[in-house]
């Protein structure tokens, strides 16, 4: 196996979903990966491989707590005493309008997705910088770079993430840390049963944010095979200098790439007919 980086992985966001495969795919390759999850106890091996020695080890981790982050890494260097590279994965979507999200429901939003992976962050780079060497993976979202209706916090928690690994890319390179951000389209995950819907929106004022929504989970249920993401984050570990964003899936790359080139109109019209 090689590691360029180093074969101690923290992975938020572990115990459903991309991250699960992620973290089980690695160990296989032989990874010492230490899952977090809110629901779990310290300690739990929830994946090992014989022969290549890798496991999935649980960490209790609540990502919208500074002193959770901060005892799951002191957790893992105790046991290791390296952190070579963190993947931050946690995270979950909100659905409904702009209008009926509450400003407590948008915080709860931005608290996992953006702060979360602030927090770990801030409890890493230090531990990166003594060692002069480490790789941050931010798993962001295609609807960082297409906003979707309906799902507009989402879609703005994952467009912050952007900007933010865009700005640490530069600010770390000294000390050979290296960030990356992934964007996965529709993955077929857990993802989709657990999204959290406003509270006004039972009600809703906005009669196509259903069907929006609806068309949305049925993409979702149909989508990309999560253990994409997965190989993909383990050939970005093994890259001296990985590019600043990745696209999963052809589909979702010409997409990108042409957002670069065609009006924002025509983006807006295509948003509209999909989602709309």
């Amino acid at each position: 196996m090689q590691a360029y980086y180093g074969k101690v992985v923290l992975l938020t966001g572990a115990s459903s979903g991309i991250g699960k495969v992620t973290a089980e795919y690695l160990a296989g390759l032989g990874y010492r990966v230490y899952g977090t999850s809110r629901r779990c106890k310290n300690g739990t091996l929830v994946f090992s491989d014989d022969n290549s020695k890798g496991f999935v080890e649980m960490v209790q981790l609540d990502v919208c707590d500074s002193r959770s982050a901060e005892e799951a890494v002191k957790y893992v260097m105790e046991k290791e005493g390296q952190i070579n590279v963190l993947i931050n994965n946690a995270g979950f979507g909100i659905a409904g309008a702009i209008e009926e999200t509450s400003e407590e429901e948008a915080c709860s939003q931005f608290n996992t997705n953006f702060f979360g992976m602030h927090r770990m962050c801030r409890q890493v780079l230090p531990i990166m910088r003594k060692q002069k060497k480490g790789l941050i993976i931010n798993i962001g979202s295609v609807a960082g770079v297409f906003s979707i209706p309906y799902q507009a916090m989402y879609s703005a928690s994952k467009s912050a993430m952007k900007a933010y690994t865009e700005a640490l890319r530069i600010e770390a390179r000294d000390w050979g840390i290296r960030a990356v951000l992934v964007e996965p389209g529709d993955t077929r995950t857990g993802f989709t049963d657990n999204r959290y819907y406003t509270a006004e929106s039972e009600n809703t004022s906005y009669p196509r944010s259903k069907s929006s929504i609806e068309k949305m989970e049925q993409d979702e249920r149909s989508g990309k095979n999560p253990e994409i993401i997965a190989r993909l984050t383990a050939r970005l570990m093994n890259r001296k200098n990985p590019p600043v964003r990745v696209t999963a899936g052809l589909e979702y790359k010409i997409m990108v790439q042409l957002k670069r080139i065609v009006p924002d109109r025509f983006v807006e019209f295509m948003l509209r007919k999909l989602y709309a």
